[in-house]
């Protein structure tokens, strides 16, 4: 198994990558994981005065990787062995967040800037990391989509809170009810993306690079203090998403829509009760 998330920090930088080029960095429990220690780790380092956070390959990250969780849980149904979960939504012990929350709100938490550097796809789960990052610099033609509701499911990984930071009620309803893919040039018009660069990494590493030229403590203290304004009861908002997301799964009209997708037809929802 390759590394899920590499780190090399030069002069103060940290330059992290997802790293399952093979998969369009899709997300399967590892990766979730790495993420969230990755965070972990940037934090305790002080000598990391900025981050950049970006997939190796063609993509970001097309988001989940429904074939892995699958293939989890169907080893630990047949009794075979595998003694971790597939379940990533189990609340994490003295967290706001679970492991999936955890693995875009750490770079949130994270006391240094986080630019995401956004290329080829990020979708779903992919798109929800980006917004953990505080700015993101996207290639004018990366396909974006809040994608949850293909699956007949809601952003699960702080995206409801983030979507609504970053672009306003509406055009979060708008995104999120639709699932319509947007392109890197409509995200930065909107607010999603900070701008856009023909070379999303070399844009954000000089970036990562200015911010790390400047007083540690005070750039600290500005992400603490900009954060601090924006953020209202987040605890609350993670956990209902989670039961949200907890609600839908698994029910008829949940796998009705990837039955429909994957059968290339247009999806027979049952009325809700």
């Amino acid at each position: 198994m390759t590394e899920r998330v590499t780190v090399q920090v030069d002069e103060g930088v940290a330059d992290v990558r997802l790293n399952r080029p093979d998969k369009l960095n899709a997300l399967d429990l590892p990766t979730f994981e790495a993420l969230a220690a990755t965070g972990d780790a940037l934090a305790a380092d002080p000598s990391v005065r900025a981050v950049v956070l970006s997939g190796e390959g063609r993509a970001f990250c097309a988001g989940l990787d429904f074939a892995a969780f699958a293939a989890m849980a169907e080893r630990g149904s047949s009794g075979s062995g595998t003694s971790g979960s597939s379940d990533i939504t189990g609340r994490e012990p003295g967290r706001i967040t679970n492991l999936g929350q955890q693995a875009v709100h750490t770079w949130r938490e994270l006391p240094q800037p986080v630019i995401a550097a956004v290329h080829g796809h990020a979708l779903g789960g992919g798109l929800q990391i980006a917004m953990g990052a505080d700015l993101r610099i996207v290639a004018p033609d990366t396909k974006l989509s809040v994608l949850e509701i293909r699956w007949g499911l809601v952003p699960d990984m702080t995206g409801t809170a983030a979507l609504i930071r970053l672009v306003g009620e509406d055009v979060a309803k708008e995104l999120t009810f639709t699932g319509r893919t947007i392109t890197g040039e409509e995200a930065a018009r909107i607010g999603l993306a900070t701008r856009t660069a023909a070379d999303p990494h070399t844009a954000a590493t000089e970036l990562a690079r200015e911010i790390a030229g400047n007083s540690p403590d005070a750039v600290r203290a500005a992400k603490r203090l900009l954060n601090r304004a924006a953020d209202h009861d987040l605890a609350g908002q993670f956990l209902e998403e989670s039961r949200a997301l907890g609600a839908l799964r698994g029910t008829p009209n949940q796998a009705e829509a990837v039955r429909a997708y994957f059968e290339k037809r247009p999806p027979a929802f049952a009325d809700p009760a």
